[in-house]
């Protein structure tokens, strides 16, 4: 079965970044839906339907920009991005869920946005974060996924390895100097829950390729599969 991941989408230049990592994991047959949570509805039905054509051109933006105007595209009223990314996941059955990093982060480093943090502490889903300006490698050649986890996160490793041969990367047991860098959650959490180490927490911040946090005990089925624009 696909991996199915929810790319989180606001029209940002970081977000594009997130987008850029989606085509990636789509190589490596991964069912890609772009959503975008508004935080308010309106009173006035004039003004709804505006807000609503505005939330719709947003993602089609973001389609064109991914290449795929038949990518599911969803929209969700949640006063809390998180929270409404969390009722998705549940809602559709996904994944795994798609960030850029922070706004304020430098080009080619990586920082979860406010969000994915919360995801990252007790998410029910995998988190996956692209590092600032990502977007500049339009199609971005992964070489090598290195893999943080201990001997016990079978899961992480599992995935690491599927990851990596759909791409046609090698496997590395390292956190730097990779491509796509997988880590696991901490022995601790409980599980099907994402929880992120110290350490790990550090590798992100310092490491320079996108990362995918997996939630203890659970496998993302990769298989190749090429990506086809429209």
């Amino acid at each position: 079965m696909s991996v199915n991941a929810i790319i989180s989408y606001d029209d940002t230049l970081n977000d594009q970044d997130a987008l850029a990592l989606g085509r990636v994991l789509a190589t490596a047959g991964t069912d890609l839906t772009l959503a975008y949570i508004r935080h308010t509805t309106q009173i006035e039905r004039s003004r709804e339907e505006l807000e609503e054509h505005d939330a719709e051109s947003l993602l089609e933006r973001g389609a064109r920009w991914l290449g795929d105007l038949q990518v599911p595209r969803r929209v969700v009223v949640s006063a809390s991005t998180a929270e409404g990314l969390k009722w998705l996941a549940k809602q559709d059955r996904a994944d795994l869920v798609v960030f850029g990093s922070d706004y304020r982060t430098a080009p080619g480093h990586v920082a979860p946005q406010r969000s994915a943090e919360s995801l990252l502490d007790g998410g029910p889903v995998a988190v996956a974060i692209a590092p600032a300006n990502y977007r500049s490698k339009r199609t971005p050649e992964i070489h090598t996924v290195g893999i943080l986890a201990g001997d016990w996160d079978h899961a992480a490793l599992i995935t690491a390895r599927e990851l990596a041969h759909a791409l046609g990367a090698e496997l590395i047991s390292n956190e730097y100097g990779t491509d796509v860098l997988i880590v696991g959650s901490r022995p601790e959490a409980q599980p099907g829950r994402v929880m992120v180490s110290a350490r790990a927490q550090n590798a992100i911040e310092d490491g320079r390729a996108p990362v995918i946090v997996v939630p203890r005990g659970v496998v993302l089925h990769f298989t190749e599969r090429s990506f086809a624009a429209a």
